[in-house]
């Protein structure tokens, strides 16, 4: 199976992000992954749907939404109006999470989970059977360029050892580099997000290339 990567809008630059977003498209990502903030959930704040709204029509990546609020259910019609592919919540801000993971895939969006790095896996493998992707965060969410996590190693190889990545993407946030990448795709993840690691760097192609050789060598080494 193909991993795919995806470029976190949150370590863009916010001045130029219609330029931004064309120039990691050209690098080679295959999604752009968007964290919405409300400053609540999160000790940060971000963007919302009107902005999401705005990129979409321009956007020729699939948008990957990750809602880090409060009220996740309040955001999730207009994303999906806007096109967004994949959404993921939290299960901590969900009262009745199997409702919000319906809701989202009845509106023509795979349902994800996001996992914090304490949240107990059974979250996930409860909630496997309506989800089409688990967002395993590698560091505490709410801010960009934060340290890996190395424990996220296992708790990906735990959710894969008991659900097959044709079942279920596992997707990894979080101190994503060509040095952390390998290990990762190892246990068993098949989507990474990086942000500093492709918008942090001047060439953004050459950070993609960098990022995807790292675990492809180690698949075929």
């Amino acid at each position: 199976m193909r991993v795919r990567i995806a470029s976190s809008l949150l370590s863009a630059d916010f001045s130029r992000l219609a330029e931004e977003i064309e120039d990691v498209a050209r690098a080679g990502v295959d999604l752009l992954h968007l964290d919405i903030m409300d400053g609540r959930f999160v000790p940060n704040l971000t963007f919302g749907p009107p902005v999401v709204a705005s990129l979409a029509p321009h956007c020729t990546l699939p948008l990957d939404a990750h809602l880090m609020v409060d009220d996740p259910d309040e955001l999730i019609p207009t994303l999906a109006e806007s096109g967004v592919a994949r959404i993921a919540v939290h299960a901590e801000t969900c009262v009745h999470l199997h409702r919000t993971l319906a809701g989202i895939r009845a509106r023509g969006v795979s349902p994800g989970l996001a996992i914090n790095p304490a949240t107990p896996l059974t979250f996930a493998l409860e909630a496997a059977p309506w989800l089409d992707f688990v967002l395993v965060m590698s560091v505490n969410p709410g801010f960009g360029g934060q340290s890996f996590i190395a424990e996220s190693i296992g708790r990906v190889a735990r959710l894969r050892a008991v659900v097959p990545a044709e079942e279920l993407d596992i997707t990894v946030d979080g101190g994503v580099t060509p040095v952390t990448a390998p290990p990762l795709i190892a246990a068993g993840a098949t989507t990474l997000v990086a942000g500093s690691a492709i918008f942090g760097q001047a060439d953004r192609a050459g950070a993609v290339t960098a990022l995807r050789r790292s675990f492809e060598q180690g698949e075929h080494g």
